[in-house]
């Protein structure tokens, strides 16, 4: 192929990735060194209130916005350099309370709280995916033709519904008199209220996580079982190899590059948890690192957003990201150069 007709195919994605990636990531980095506030002056206000014979005036002073001539409020931006992670972060406190041994003041710190559920919320959701969806794979590979079209219809029915719609729905089944939760107070014979704690509301969001994100990992597995060798497969059987075995030493090492390649897009999914903070409206125990961004550039009652230091918290929650895909991208690489 020559090189113009490769450029004019790889140059569109080219300027769309610029545009729509590398453009947007440089934006934030720049604004995360940079602290735009409003700009106030102190003005006197005389307010009176009327009187019998005359009225009565107070003076007294008030601090309000600069307005433009366009009626628009006055900013400064200035460069702060790292104060913005450092506000984020919040270095000293949390130093201190490692020191002092006390993970309930290291959770106190907002950054901390939604990066120990974030990690939690990934790292536990990431296996049972894979291990669900595997299993759903080899169960419908070994049911007959019959079953198996209906069977890989009702399990893509989770993956389809809208994210926050799901977790809505979710929420409302076990929320106050849901049906799952009268449910299981009548089988327990007692009052639960899952949505009182942060630990209940953890687990049904991971609950609904792997629900939801399974069939997932169960089509593209399903597909590379139909890749497998059959005569590796029946050579296993002949050596005497039980069903187990052959999983684990045929068709799992087949599947590995699959595996790997859910793990990439299910740690970047998860690591940008959002819908389900929103769907279980659980900000008042668990938050997350991009809810935390979120709520930073929501605007206070002075119509303010803190576009620093929700730009400092998107930065470290993509560093985050790299963090985690490293050693799987190193091995892909590794796997890739190997094979060439």
């Amino acid at each position: 192929m020559k090189f113009k007709t490769f450029a004019a195919f790889v140059a569109p994605s080219i300027f769309m990735m610029l545009l729509f990636i590398a453009a947007p990531l440089v934006s934030v980095f720049s604004q995360s060194f940079y602290l735009t506030q409003p700009q106030f002056e102190t003005v006197e206000v005389e307010n009176c209130t009327a009187g019998f014979l005359k009225q009565t005036c107070v003076t007294e002073e008030k601090t309000r916005p600069i307005l433009g001539d366009d009626g628009k409020i006055v900013t400064e931006t200035k460069y702060v350099g790292w104060q913005s992670y450092i506000n984020v972060l919040e270095p000293e406190r949390a130093w201190a309370a490692i020191s002092a041994g006390s993970v309930s003041a290291l959770l106190s710190i907002d950054f901390w709280k939604a990066l120990r559920f974030t990690l939690t919320f990934t790292l536990i959701t990431l296996p049972l995916v894979i291990i669900v969806g595997l299993a759903l794979a080899v169960a419908v590979n070994n049911a007959t033709r019959a079953i198996r079209g209906p069977v890989i219809f009702i399990s893509l029915l989770p993956f389809i519904i809208t994210p926050v719609i799901g977790a809505l729905s979710i929420r409302w089944l076990f929320v106050g008199d849901g049906i799952m939760t009268a449910f299981l107070e009548w089988w327990l014979q007692r009052d639960i209220a899952l949505f009182a704690q942060g630990w209940t509301i953890e687990i049904l969001m991971m609950g609904y996580r792997v629900w939801h994100v399974a069939p997932f990992a169960f089509v593209v597995l399903y597909a590379g079982l139909q890749t497998v060798n059959q005569d590796t497969l029946e050579s296993a059987i002949i050596d005497g190899a039980s069903r187990w075995e052959r999983l684990r030493y045929v068709v799992i090492p087949h599947l590995m590059p699959l595996i790997i390649f859910l793990s990439l897009i299910h740690l970047m999914d998860s690591y940008r948890v959002f819908d389900e903070i929103i769907g279980f409206s659980s900000e008042a125990h668990v938050i997350s690192l991009q809810w935390l961004t979120f709520d930073l550039l929501t605007p206070d009652d002075s119509g303010n957003r803190s576009i620093s230091r929700a730009s400092a918290s998107a930065m470290l929650t993509m560093i985050g990201i790299i963090i985690l895909l490293y050693p799987l991208l190193r091995r892909t690489w590794r796997d890739h150069k190997g094979t060439s």
